[in-house]
């Protein structure tokens, strides 16, 4: 039976006339990292803030580690490590003042804690440098550094990578996989770099005007986005015994007015193009064709603003 971090149902906001989100029912999966993904405005912050107790939904209900009694919600808040829109830091104390003072409001004890989360993120050289003098990418870790104390079980991210140049997303994406893998905590990623989500999620969330519009997995989005030759013929039904026969794959698929996907053989368009002629097929086009994450999602939206 499936494990869920996260589960919402009818999740609301509405403020004045506005419903800044609609109706949400996400489920998170235990190991799960999902990516979230929506324009500018869409809801996603909105969201994250009602998840995090931060904001208080006009109706619908939350559901974490599948606790449902308002008894154990600050329990289960205390297991959630998060970093909303900017990690909250101090600029003229150094990492280890920024954690120690987050410690203590956390009520923890142990200085051990902050040692191996400032090791974790890769801040250990740097004792004495006040966070003012930081670049963006050690901000972003010591903001990831600060999610982690208390060892959480669900990490929720607003926009990691946000403004990071290449080597500090590559960075962030090997530390959240470590996360993933070798300590088994979920992780909920918000971002609208969708190439860079694409190396990361397991699990997706497409949110627009406040309504998700779809969960899919990344073995879905897979299939979804599969690349395939798309061949358009005078006869498919010859056209797919060809392709039987004389090239040996059945993995395509016919379509009304003899469009036919073919879904190997990617690369032999023009062997395919000459077994047809050869038979005397018609081949009015054939091109490549295919989705990645980013063409699917603005497909979904209908649209070519950025997420």
């Amino acid at each position: 039976m499936d494990e869920y971090i996260l589960q919402t149902f009818g999740l609301t906001k509405q403020y004045g006339k506005i419903k800044a989100v609609q109706n949400i029912n996400m489920k998170i999966k235990k190991g799960d990292i999902y990516g979230f993904i929506g324009k500018n405005g869409a809801g996603k912050t909105t969201l994250i803030r009602m998840i995090t107790g931060l904001v208080t939904p006009t109706k619908g209900e939350i559901q974490l580690f599948s606790e449902k009694s308002e008894k154990t919600e600050s329990i289960s808040l205390s297991r959630i490590g998060s970093i909303i829109e900017h990690p909250a830091l101090y600029p003229e104390y150094t990492a280890y003042e920024n954690l120690e003072l987050r410690s203590k409001l956390l009520g923890i004890c142990e200085k051990d804690s902050i040692n191996k989360v400032l090791q974790f993120v890769d801040l250990t050289d740097v004792d004495k440098k006040k966070v003012k003098n930081f670049s963006l990418g050690m901000k972003q870790r010591l903001g990831l550094a600060l999610a982690l104390l208390g060892n959480p079980d669900f990490l929720i991210l607003d926009e990691p990578t946000n403004g990071l140049d290449p080597d500090g997303i590559v960075q962030m994406r090997k530390l959240l996989k470590r996360l993933n893998g070798e300590y088994g905590i979920t992780i909920l990623i918000s971002s609208h770099i969708l190439g860079e989500l694409s190396k990361l999620a397991t699990r997706y969330g497409i949110i627009n005007n406040g309504i998700l519009v779809d969960e899919f997995t990344s073995i879905e989005l897979e299939e979804r986005c599969k690349r395939y030759l798309r061949l358009e013929v005078d006869d498919a039904v010859r056209s797919s015994l060809i392709l039987e026969n004389a090239l040996k794959t059945t993995d395509y698929e016919v379509l009304p007015k003899n469009i036919i996907k073919v879904y190997d053989l990617l690369d032999k368009s023009g062997e395919i193009c000459l077994e047809l002629a050869k038979n005397s097929v018609k081949i009015y086009s054939i091109e490549s064709n295919g989705e990645d994450l980013e063409g699917y999602f603005m497909s979904l939206m209908g649209g070519s603003d950025h997420a």
